[in-house]
């Protein structure tokens, strides 16, 4: 959900009315897919190198994550709408952390799209976190290291349960996978659009969906004939 702060400048905004105009979008987003057929839904709402922010911004997003979460738990339940979080939630300020995890707990019995919040969330945190969960249970002679491949170490990432995703998509024409899901989009698609994420709308969203449909996707193997 790149582009927030640069669609505020452009409009003279401060910059945290550029996440606030990117929560609606989110919301329109997450039905949009819904519509469309998408199961999993993950967004970048919140990096962990993103505390390097000023602090009033950075105060501002925790109580819109903590807000929004509150709004919009009555439409999740009302849309089949699971919600997770996933990221070092253990580190956020109390007013987020609780939120997010009521609506977490609220939500999960939706069945029509998992929308997947990263919040203080890094790729590489979630590898190092999932390394030392393995290194734990090796120190607990639980396992060793002949134990260890890539569907164990996969077992200890934050949502272990989620497939990796098909697509990525880029807002605002960044041409970088800055930090996210590292171990995951191994093999996924890549979608960049200049469009920043405050005027993101449910044609971006096809159009992106369209491309990736005209992808032929290999694997490391080569297309079929």
């Amino acid at each position: 959900m790149d582009g927030n702060g640069r669609w505020a400048r452009q409009k003279g905004l401060p910059r945290t009315e550029g996440h606030v105009r990117g929560h609606y979008v989110l919301r329109d987003i997450v039905q949009a897919a819904s519509d469309f057929g998408v199961k999993i839904l993950t967004v970048y709402a919140f990096s962990t190198e993103n505390w390097r922010r000023p602090k009033e911004e950075t105060e501002a997003l925790m109580h819109l994550f903590a807000e929004g979460a509150r709004q919009e738990t009555p439409d999740m339940l009302k849309n089949g709408v699971r919600m997770l979080v996933s990221g070092r939630i253990d580190s956020l300020p109390d007013i987020a952390r609780d939120a997010l995890l009521e609506a977490v707990n609220a939500t999960a019995g939706g069945d029509r799209i998992t929308l997947n919040l990263a919040i203080n969330y890094g790729g590489r945190a979630e590898i190092v976190d999932a390394a030392a969960a393995v290194a734990r249970l090796a120190a607990q002679g639980k396992i060793s290291p002949e134990d260890v491949d890539e569907d164990l170490f996969a077992r200890y990432l934050y949502q272990p349960e989620l497939p990796d995703p098909d697509l990525l998509i880029r807002t605002a024409g960044e041409m970088r996978v800055s930090n996210f899901l590292l171990w995951e989009i191994a093999y996924s698609e890549i979608h960049v659009t200049s469009v920043l994420w405050p005027d993101f709308t449910k044609e971006d969203l096809a159009r992106a969906i369209i491309d990736y449909q005209n992808r032929v996707r290999k694997f490391g193997g080569v297309a079929d004939t």
